[in-house]
């Protein structure tokens, strides 16, 4: 019998991720013409009127190994107390076009692609929040960064908060040991593009100008940086909290039926205003 890791958890161990097929009821949606270019939309049973929605985004350290099932159990969670829920998968290192600036683009395609789905799907774009784990954190924070950098004319879809659940907040200090993924998602090493990297750092994009939410468990090697980023969102003016969990390590707060996640739905929720 396989196991449904998405309600039990094991501390320290990442849980499997295979790609599989979409559950019943959850609608596999495409948002570009790559095989990566895809999303799993979820919508309350029975909603009356316009939902809120949260924006999901899977982590996996840049590369292809996991994907967006990592996140299933959220969703599943979350849908069932009356949020939809936009579960994307993108190009990661290991997929044709992930390098610089593919990966982010795609995110903010699968992002944007919620203005098309919103009519049919009945999604209210005027409560929508992000929420990723670990590199998948670090993506959701650079979608709350999109309005303030927009070039003229562009409508990047506006969020009313984040949550980042033990991101990666800086790839210049959290990746030493693994430069060949970041060299190859960034087009080059440090030392040859770092505007590029300093552009999709979450600590130079701050402020962001609305509510941030950063879970990590203290057990977490993330969690120094985490500490960093929120007092640094703090003294710049971002109603920024640091929920810091006591024992925890770094998969528990997505895993449901951890007693970490509670604290996850909860950020979730509440990011919705």
């Amino acid at each position: 019998m396989s196991t449904d890791w998405s309600r039990t958890f094991t501390p320290g161990v990442a849980p499997p991720s295979h790609a599989a097929p979409p559950r019943p009821g959850v609608l596999r949606i495409p948002y570009g013409d790559q095989p990566q270019q895809f999303g799993d939309l979820r919508r309350p049973d029975g909603a009356a009127g316009p939902t809120p929605v949260v924006l999901v985004i899977h982590g996996g350290a840049y590369v292809n190994k996991y994907h967006l099932d990592l996140m299933d159990g959220l969703c599943d969670d979350l849908t069932e107390r009356g949020v939809a829920t936009w579960n994307i998968e993108y190009r990661r290192v290991g997929d044709p076009g992930a390098e610089w600036p593919g990966m982010f683009l795609d995110v903010a395609a699968a992002a944007d692609h919620l203005y098309r789905l919103a009519p049919d799907y009945q999604l209210d774009l005027g409560r929508v929040a992000a929420l990723g784990h670990s590199a998948g954190g670090h993506l959701a924070l650079d979608l709350a960064a999109r309005p303030r950098r927009a070039k003229s004319g562009m409508t990047p879809l506006a969020l009313r908060g984040v949550v980042a659940v033990a991101p990666v907040v800086n790839l210049l200090t959290t990746y030493p040991d693994r430069p060949g993924t970041c060299n190859i998602l960034m087009g080059g090493s440090p030392d040859e593009v770092l505007d590029r990297y300093r552009d999709v750092s979450p600590l130079d994009q701050l402020p962001l100008g609305l509510p941030i939410r950063v879970v990590v468990g203290n057990q977490d090697s993330l969690a120094p940086g985490c500490r960093q980023y929120v007092a640094r969102a703090q003294a710049l003016g971002d109603p920024a909290q640091l929920v810091e969990l006591p024992g925890v390590d770094h998969f528990e707060p997505i895993l449901r039926g951890s007693p970490a996640w509670e604290r996850t739905r909860r950020a979730a929720l509440s990011s919705l205003g």
